[in-house]
């Protein structure tokens, strides 16, 4: 570590600002404004002769002998500094052993350079901390991208126009909170670490807890806990829960991810429709969005299209009667490997994902998907043109293609649900790993009864994607997984 010739320059550096006493890394430094402040008021302290008092990281150096100009950068905006040897003193020597990337504070007052700059005129500075590793020069390439996955500071210290996105990331789940405050939400805490993981289809993250000498998950989802809580009496609640699986990576996968689950009482999936227009018209401001060159609005009210419909919209023929058998080999003929525990229901989803979900472009929601593979929700109600299909009340939101959530008419019917685990359970044992598992003390909690319940899971980060016009699920999260 630190074995780099420019290494070595820049801890020579160090060690002879040491010894003129200079302390590189003092405990604080006072700042009067951002440097965003200053210039939205350059006039006002100009006229006034204010001294202000900055601070932010090196990011430009240009020597001209007896005068250097100079450019930080906070994390609100940058400036142009203005060092004269006869202003600053014998400090203007110190100089020579700042480099790029030093954090420095500076005192002393605002002019317009004949250029039309808003600069600094330096009468004092500080050296705040010195930067042992020179900054890259360039960023371009495949494997630049990969880098600014993995060294994040990197990317927001070189491409500081990429914080703007996290900035609206923090914006967009901070209006979210307001909305759902508004409209009498309750926001709650669930455990991470589970006993018996539950809520969703997915392989979890398995700890060990060593004072209870047992194994415990990372919660997949939070929905079993969720509707307890309606059980004991919240009319609805939501969470915005970090959930963990242990799944494959990809522009819209990350193990670790971010995930809004909200449940309503007395409320079903018909409801929870309208609060996602209603919070896509907030989170939109009424407005289009752009996503990958494609303009998207979300007028209501969204498509509805059913999940039957889509896929003989996009396949071309009836597939709620056909045999098992003829699934299979239509998903075969499509690329789609059909292993030993694909049951029916997963067949069709696979069909689904493959042939339909990328053509659903505007905002769409897909409704009323088969019974097995929806364990949590009820069964649809009869409608004037069923054909006799095994239904439940659910639906998934669907934007440019991309899966943002899914919803339920939640089932409440302790009996029912039970029937439905064993259902699971015998997926498992065909070598279904993901298939969900039976939790007794979530039934324990529907037999003491649970009042019809409408509930909603948005996934935060595709959410942020779409809004920020990013192409991947890791531009879009601070620290991605990455492979080693």
């Amino acid at each position: 570590m630190f074995e780099s010739e420019q290494e070595k320059i820049r801890i020579d550096k160090l060690n002879k600002l040491k010894a003129q006493g200079i302390v590189p890394y003092p405990y604080k430094f006072e700042i009067s404004h951002p440097i965003s402040t200053v210039r939205a008021n350059s006039a006002d302290l100009i006229s006034g002769q204010s001294e202000v008092q900055i601070a932010g990281r090196l990011i430009g150096i240009r020597k001209h002998g007896k005068a250097t100009f100079a450019d930080i950068r906070d994390s609100s905006d940058k400036m142009q500094l203005y060092f004269k040897s006869n202003v600053v003193g014998d400090k203007y020597e110190l100089l020579e052993l700042l480099d790029i990337g030093d954090f420095i504070g500076v005192k002393g007052t605002v002019f317009v350079t004949h250029m039309g700059e808003v600069t600094i005129l330096v009468q004092g500075f500080t050296l705040l901390s010195k930067s042992l590793h020179p900054l890259p020069e360039k960023w371009h390439g495949l494997q630049e991208v990969e880098l600014r996955y993995r060294k994040r500071w990197l990317d927001l210290i070189m491409n500081p126009d990429i914080k703007l996105d996290f900035i609206r990331r923090s914006k967009l789940i901070s209006t979210m909170r307001t909305f759902l405050d508004s409209k009498g939400f309750i926001e709650v805490e669930t455990p991470v670490l589970q006993p018996i993981y539950g809520g969703a289809f997915a392989t979890p993250f398995k700890s060990y807890y060593k004072s209870l000498d047992r194994d415990f998950y990372l919660r997949i989802s939070d929905e079993l806990y969720l509707k307890q809580l309606i059980v004991g009496g919240f009319d609805k609640v939501y969470e915005f829960c970090k959930d963990f699986r242990n799944e494959g990576m990809d522009r819209l996968h990350n193990p670790e991810f971010t995930q809004l689950e909200l449940y309503q009482a007395y409320a079903d999936y018909e409801d929870m429709m309208l609060l996602v227009e209603d919070l896509f018209d907030v989170l939109s401001d009424g407005k289009e969005i752009e996503y990958q060159g494609t303009k998207i609005s979300f007028k209501r009210p969204w498509r509805r299209l059913a999940f039957f419909d889509g896929l003989k919209e996009y396949v071309g023929e009836e597939l709620s009667d056909k045999e098992d058998a003829d699934l299979v080999k239509l998903a075969e003929s499509k690329g789609i490997t059909v292993t030993r525990d694909y049951y029916r229901g997963k067949i069709l989803a696979c069909l689904f994902d493959v042939l339909v979900q990328p053509y659903l472009i505007e905002p769409t929601f897909v409704i009323d998907y088969p019974k097995d593979i929806s364990p949590l929700a009820k069964e649809r109600r009869q409608r004037t043109e069923d054909r006799g299909q095994n239904l439940v009340e659910r639906f998934e939101p669907f934007i440019c293609g991309i899966e943002i959530g899914n919803s339920f008419s939640e089932l409440n019917d302790p009996l029912e649900q039970v029937a439905r685990f064993k259902l699971q359970g015998e997926a498992r044992e065909k070598g279904d790993i993901e298939a969900q598992v039976l939790d007794e003390g979530f039934i324990e909690s529907l037999a003491h009864g649970m009042p019809p319940t409408g509930g909603l899971g948005l996934g935060i980060d595709r959410i942020v994607m779409l809004f920020t016009n990013s192409h991947s699920i890791k531009d879009v999260l601070l620290f991605p997984q990455m492979r080693i």
